[in-house]
């Protein structure tokens, strides 16, 4: 039976309207952010706003691929910063072109941590990290000159160093709200420099920073307070992943880690007056080579159920969502909104197919991380031009 089918009146459809805080979303179909490594230089420029205001619709929302914080913060070429002014200037025509289709923009703060390599490092430096272990040899770095090679051993970071980071944070944020943004998302998950302090699998600190949870919490925690106190809650949102291994990223109790992460933003919430714009969780199911083909179904809707009745805010799925199993996550109350990667790469006008149940573009893996500013960036067909096509 189509998941048409099983909506009752008054159940959330990924077409239903959603106020997520002092945003009106038209819909709930979200653009994910995703590593698409075409700024050269680390600036991004008139592709990008074709690229975005492509995928731009009136009320809809969209969240930028990772952009640096810091000159420290990359381990993939071409990923755009905001951490200089020159930087901040580029961002800024491409947040108007997506303004001007009507959307609401976030721009998400990832540091990498020790998923890099010297060669992205100022001076040739180890990339930082909440720990001295490198990635295992299963993971491979990217390099600039287009060879592939193994992430370089990190330095962890010293306890009077973290502060300085955390800073970093809130003036990216800051610099975000400048090239007009309208909020940030913080990346705390999927084996990047946050999510190497909340794991237990990495994180082998002996200081206030490592051991408990508590403690493993503390890092995250204080970027949040940092970024809120720059811009406000409303305009911040964090992402978690305490289920994926990417990274070599594990925990000895994921839903464990996830309840705690979760519990100390609603204190967090309790302490400022208001809530963050919302809280992004990845499935377990997703993999960065695609979705698990051998997931329990059952499981994971149990798992995220429980992160999603735990937290107090505006919930956002992502993980290999289809149509289908996008519908189904918002009937069954597992989410608020649900993200998509890869079928909005392909389908610019994803919000549209997905409305009217139509045939959805494929996408080409090996174009995913180019540097070229069209091919399989911005030349991906809409509805009508694909029918056009058909029709000659």
């Amino acid at each position: 039976m189509a998941p048409e089918a099983l909506v009752q009146a008054g159940t959330p459809t990924l077409f239903t309207p959603y106020q997520m805080g002092k945003f009106n979303l038209s819909h709930r179909v979200v653009l994910a952010p995703m590593t698409r490594c075409r700024a050269v230089n680390e600036i991004p420029f008139d592709a990008h706003a074709l690229y975005y205001s492509q995928r731009a619709t009136h009320g809809g929302f969209l969240i930028t691929e990772g952009t640096s914080p810091s000159n420290t913060a990359a381990g993939f070429p071409n990923v755009p910063g905001i951490y200089t002014d020159e930087q901040v200037e580029a961002w800024k025509k491409v947040v108007d072109a997506v303004h001007a289709k009507g959307s609401i923009f976030f721009c998400q703060l990832w540091h990498v941590g020790r998923a890099s390599h010297n060669v992205f490092q100022p001076n040739g430096d180890s990339p930082i990290s909440s720990t001295n272990k490198p990635l295992s040899d299963k993971w491979d770095a990217f390099l600039p000159d287009g060879s592939i090679a193994k992430f370089s051993k990190p330095r962890a970071l010293q306890t009077n160093e973290i502060p300085q980071v955390v800073d970093h944070y809130r003036k990216a944020a800051i610099n975000s709200i400048q090239a007009g943004f309208d909020g940030v998302e913080i990346h705390a998950a999927h084996g990047y420099l946050i999510d190497q302090f909340l794991k237990d699998g990495i994180n082998d600190r002996v200081d206030e920073y490592g051991g408990s949870i508590e403690n493993r919490c503390r890092f995250l925690i204080q970027v949040v307070e940092a970024v809120v106190s720059a811009i406000g809650p409303e305009r911040v949102s964090v992402r978690i992943s305490p289920a994926i291994d990417h990274n070599d990223a594990t925990d000895s109790d994921p839903l464990g880690l996830g309840l705690a992460v979760i519990e100390r933003l609603n204190k967090l919430q309790q302490k400022f007056g208001s809530k963050l714009a919302y809280l992004h969780v990845t499935q377990p199911r997703f993999t960065a080579a695609g979705t698990k083909e051998n997931g329990n179904e059952e499981e994971e809707a149990k798992f995220i159920k429980t992160l999603r009745n735990a937290y107090d805010g505006t919930f956002m799925a992502s993980g290999g969502y289809t149509r289908e199993l996008g519908l189904k996550s918002l009937a069954d109350d597992e989410a608020d909104l649900i993200s998509y990667g890869r079928l909005f790469i392909s389908n610019p006008d994803l919000v549209l197919r997905f409305k009217l149940n139509a045939p959805l573009n494929k996408y080409n893996r090996q174009t995913f991380y180019t540097k070229d500013p069209v091919v399989g960036y911005t030349d991906y067909p809409f509805l009508n031009q694909a029918s056009d096509e058909k029709e000659e």
